[in-house]
């Protein structure tokens, strides 16, 4: 199984950035996808997931307005449209995957998740 991610460069303040992850291997429509980020000198956070029942989402509170996740279950390919970038968005974004749902304390969990993607950068300029 592959997760390859892109979508990632430098942008301005204010600015929007459309990231996207296509899974090989293996399909996901019946499980989770979803996106952290790690900035330098800190941990792994959650950023947002996307469900497959009913495609509910969760973003995390310093997202949440700006971002959006969506799915293509056709294309295994989860996205984050990232709009209104500030220069504390600036990170590695990962996406991960798991063949299974789980509540929202569970999905915003890294150890929820059985597949990861290599990251790409992003990067916000004031």
């Amino acid at each position: 199984v592959q997760l390859q991610a892109s979508g990632g460069g430098l942008v301005q303040a204010g600015g929007s950035l459309r990231l996207s992850c296509a899974a090989s291997g293996r399909t996901f429509s019946s499980g989770t996808m979803g996106w952290f980020r790690q900035a330098p000198g800190k941990e792994r956070e959650f950023v947002a997931t996307r469900g497959s029942t009913g495609g509910r989402t969760y973003y995390d509170d310093s997202v949440k307005g700006r971002f959006t996740i969506s799915r293509d279950n056709a294309k295994n390919t989860v996205y984050l449209q990232m709009n209104s970038l500030k220069p504390e968005d600036t990170a590695v974004y990962y996406c991960a995957a798991v063949s299974r749902d789980g509540i929202p304390a569970l999905s915003r969990r890294e150890q929820w998740y059985d597949y990861w993607g290599q990251g790409t950068q992003v990067t916000v300029s004031s």
